[in-house]
C-alpha cells in the first residue's frame, strides 16, 4: 500500500527516478505531492528505568523529522485503538489500518550510564509486513538527537527510496545587534536548529561560511585584516588558518573541491574580478577566468568536472557553466531580472539560485542547460541558497524591510511547498548544509 502511494506522493516536481528499497517495484516520480502518507509512533520502550525520558524524547524526534518534511502526516495517540508496549510484542494491524495508519514506526531504548542504544522497526501496515530489516544504533545519552534522526533518516529512506537529511548539520551567520550594526560570528547547528553553536566571536565581519564535503572543515571569509580573506576552520578543535590564496587585495566567495583538497573562489585585483583555484597542500594557484568582467560565486557539480558561477559579462549578471579547468563558458540563464549565488545540487540535476527581479528576490532552480526554470519563493529579500545532502530541500537567508528589518533563515522543498522558518533564537544568514554525520 505504501508503495503505490509513492506514485502520487513523493513525487516533487522536479524529482528525478526513485526506487523503492523493499521491493522489485520501480517507482518513477512525476507528479506533485496528493496526499501525506500517514504514520503512527507509538512512544519508543524504555528497555531500562534509566531509559524513560530518552525514549519519550527519540519518539517524539522521529515523528516532528518525518512531519516536517510535508511529506508525512501523523496519526495521533488519541485514535490509537491498541498500544505497543514491547518491542518484540506482535503487531494487531487490523487495529492500526482501522485507524489509516498506513505505517507503523515501533522502536525500543535502553541506557546504560551514559551509553544509549535505539532500535527500531518500519511496518507497512496495509500489507502486514516490516519494510526492511531492524536497525539498531548506539550512541551516549548526550547525543540523543542524533539517534532519533538516525532512525527518521532510515524510515525516510525506506518508503521514499532516497537518502535522508535529518542528521546533518548547518553552518551559518549568527546575526545581532541593529541593521546598521549588525553583529556576526559562525555558528554551526543540527538541521532543525538545534544544538546552536558558536566558532567565532563578533570582534570582526565574517561572510558566506562553506562546509567541506566530508564536514570537518568550515571556509568563509573574514575581515579581519580590513580586507576579505579567506580562512578555513576545524569544526572540532575551532582552529583555524588563512587561506594563501593568489596575490591579490579581495578574496572571496569560496568554496571546497569535491574531494576537499583545493578551494575554488573569487579575488579581485586591479578593478578585475576572477575565478582561481587553489590547492591546498601545494599552495598552487591557477587563474580559471579571463574575462575583463566579474566572475563570482563559482559552486562546483558533484562530479568535480564542471562549475557554475555568476558573471556580469553580458551587462547584468547571470549564470554560466564551464569546466572546471576554465576555458569558454556558456551562459544558462535567459529569464528576465538579474541571476546570482548559484549552487549545483547534489544529484547534478539542477542549479539553484537568486533571482532579482521587478523588486522583488526569489529563490529559485533550473535545468543545468537552464531550462525549466522555477521560482519556489518571493519577498523583499531572499538569497544564497544551500542544498540538503539528498538534494530535496533547499535552505536560504530572508531579510525583512525597513531599518528594523531582521535577518533569517528559511527551507523549501523543490517543489516550492513546505516552506517554514528555521527556529532560532536570534538573527541568522548565510547558511551552509553540511553532508550527512558519519
Amino acid at each position: 500500500m505504501i508503495k503505490r502511494l509513492l506514485t502520487v506522493l513523493v513525487a516533487l516536481v522536479l524529482a528525478g527516478p526513485v526506487m523503492a528499497q523493499s521491493g522489485p517495484l520501480r517507482l518513477t516520480i512525476t507528479d506533485g505531492v496528493i496526499e501525506p502518507i500517514t504514520f503512527a509512533v507509538p512512544s519508543f520502550e524504555a528497555e531500562t528505568p534509566a531509559a524513560q525520558q530518552a525514549a519519550s524524547d527519540i519518539s517524539r524526534l522521529v515523528v516532528q523529522d518525518l512531519a516536517g518534511t510535508g511529506l508525512f502526516r501523523e496519526v495521533p495517540a488519541t485514535a490509537f485503538i491498541s498500544q505497543i508496549s514491547s518491542f518484540v510484542q506482535p503487531v494487531a494491524f487490523a487495529d492500526w489500518r482501522a485507524i489509516n495508519a498506513q505505517a507503523l514506526i515501533v522502536g525500543a531504548v535502553t541506557v546504560n550510564g551514559d551509553q544509549l542504544t535505539v532500535k527500531f522497526r518500519l511496518y507497512d501496515v496495509f500489507s502486514g509486513q516490516e519494510l526492511g530489516q531492524g536497525l539498531q544504533f548506539a550512541g551516549t545519552t548526550a547525543g540523543w538527537r542524533r539517534m532519533g534522526h538516525k532512525v527518521a533518516d532510515a524510515v525516510y529512506s525506506r518508503i521514499t527510496g532516497e537518502g535522508g537529511y535529518f542528521d546533518s548539520r548547518v553552518v551559518f551567520v549568527s546575526e545581532a545587534g541593529p541593521k546598521d550594526n549588525r553583529q556576526k560570528r559562525l555558528a554551526i547547528m543540527d538541521f532543525d536548529g538545534a544544538n546552536v553553536q558558536f566558532l567565532t566571536d563578533s570582534s570582526s565581519i565574517v561572510l558566506a561560511p562553506r562546509f567541506s564535503p566530508s564536514g570537518d572543515r568550515v571556509l568563509y571569509t573574514s575581515f579581519e585584516s580590513g580586507f576579505p580573506r579567506i580562512n578555513v576552520l576545524n569544526v572540532a578543535n575551532v582552529g583555524r588558518q588563512q587561506l594563501q590564496t593568489a596575490p591579490g587585495e579581495m578574496a572571496f566567495s569560496p568554496r571546497f573541491s569535491r574531494d576537499g583538497r583545493q578551494v575554488i573562489y573569487s579575488l579581485s585585483n586591479g578593478g578585475n574580478t576572477d575565478i582561481y583555484r587553489t590547492d591546498l597542500a601545494t599552495g598552487q594557484h591557477v587563474r580559471l577566468t579571463q574575462a575583463p568582467s566579474i566572475e563570482t560565486a563559482p559552486s562546483l557539480s558533484p562530479d568535480g568536472s564542471q562549475i557554475v558561477f555568476e558573471s556580469d559579462r553580458s551587462g547584468n549578471q547571470q549564470l554560466y557553466i564551464m569546466s572546471a579547468n576554465g576555458g569558454e563558458a556558456r551562459r544558462i540563464s535567459f529569464g528576465e531580472g538579474r541571476y546570482g549565488t548559484p549552487v549545483w545540487s547534489p544529484r547534478g540535476d539542477l542549479v539553484a539560485f537568486t533571482k532579482q527581479n521587478a523588486g522583488r528576490f526569489h529563490i529559485g532552480v533550473m535545468r543545468t542547460d537552464g531550462s525549466e526554470e522555477r521560482l519556489l519563493t518571493s519577498s523583499f529579500l531572499d538569497e544564497g541558497p544551500t542544498w540538503s545532502p539528498n538534494g530535496r530541500v533547499i535552505m536560504f537567508s530572508r531579510e525583512t524591510q525597513g531599518a528594523g528589518g531582521t535577518s533569517s533563515m528559511y527551507s523549501v522543498d523543490i517543489s516550492g511547498r513546505n516552506l517554514k522558518a528555521v527556529p532560532l533564537p536570534s538573527g541568522a544568514s548565510d547558511p551552509s548544509w553540511g553532508p550527512l554525520q558519519p
